[in-house]
């Protein structure tokens, strides 16, 4: 069993390319206009390595999809660098590059001689980050939790990305729980966005834990049950986009935009920082 740990940094730069212009164009995707400047945007997405329901790996309809949401700060869960399954090709250099933003990328689960794990696009500074592996209660997927703190507007925003365990048995998410809730109070005096994929509907236990710490953007300010997966009949809600605390950021709307880049939808919330 792998303890608890740090990973090893590694940034990728601002890309040059940005498929804006050319997804709006193309009335691909309808999203709200780009935000005014004391709001952002941030968006959750489970990419499965950037397959399709098509089944094909396609990244740029992915960079389309987050251009056309003019999304700022991007959690993303299940990305391949050097994995075999995706011709051993660096997911998060590629983003970086079709996106223009900022990329930071941590192994979580070494996969087909490749590394697995989690990533955060954003237009904003990233003035530090780290990773922590969650501890394990059984074999299986070592998984983790990527934080980064942003110049958001002047100011600092912790935002937490991570990806937990799907087991029917809660117990490994449950413990993971109580990680979320020391790593949150690591970070007190600052607002915090935690973004993921969760593998928890609102019903149960993790879900009731978890709002003693943080409040779920889509309970506060979405409209509809807010199922993102799977993508091609979404019927549960195990995506999420968490914030704390309300005195510090005031969700403004969330929703979910349609897509076949992935077996999971997006989830989109706006926020201000108060």
């Amino acid at each position: 069993m792998q303890e608890p740990g740090l990973t090893r940094r590694e940034f990728f730069p601002i890309g040059a390319l940005c498929f804006m212009a050319a997804c709006l164009g193309s009335g691909c995707l309808s999203a709200p206009g780009p935000a005014p400047a004391a709001v952002f945007r941030v968006m959750t997405y489970n990419i499965h390595h950037g397959e399709g329901l098509d089944g094909k790996v396609d990244l740029a309809r992915i960079a389309q999809l987050i251009a056309a949401q003019n999304a700022d700060i991007v959690g993303l869960q299940e990305v391949d660098k050097g994995v075999e399954r995706t011709q051993r090709r660096d997911l998060p250099g590629e983003l970086a590059a079709l996106t223009g933003m900022t990329c930071v990328f941590s192994n979580n689960y070494h996969y087909q001689g490749g590394e697995y794990g989690n990533a955060v696009l954003t237009r904003f500074p990233v003035k530090s980050w780290t990773n922590r592996h969650y501890k394990m209660l059984r074999p299986g997927e070592q998984r983790g939790i990527l934080q980064l703190v942003l110049d958001v507007h002047g100011r600092e925003l912790a935002f937490l990305n991570t990806h937990i365990d799907f087991r029917s048995d809660d117990s490994e998410r449950w413990s993971n729980t109580g990680e979320i809730e020391e790593i949150a109070q690591g970070f007190a005096g600052r607002p915090i966005i935690m973004t993921g994929d969760f593998n928890n509907l609102p019903a149960g236990r993790v879900y009731e834990r978890l709002c003693r710490t943080f409040q779920d953007t889509w309970a506060a300010v979405g409209v509809g049950d807010g199922f993102s997966s799977p993508a091609n009949d979404p019927r549960n809600r195990i995506d999420y986009i968490w914030f704390t605390p309300p005195e510090r950021l005031k969700p403004v709307r969330a929703w979910l935009p349609p897509s076949d880049a992935s077996d999971h939808l997006p989830v989109v919330a706006e926020f201000e920082l108060r």
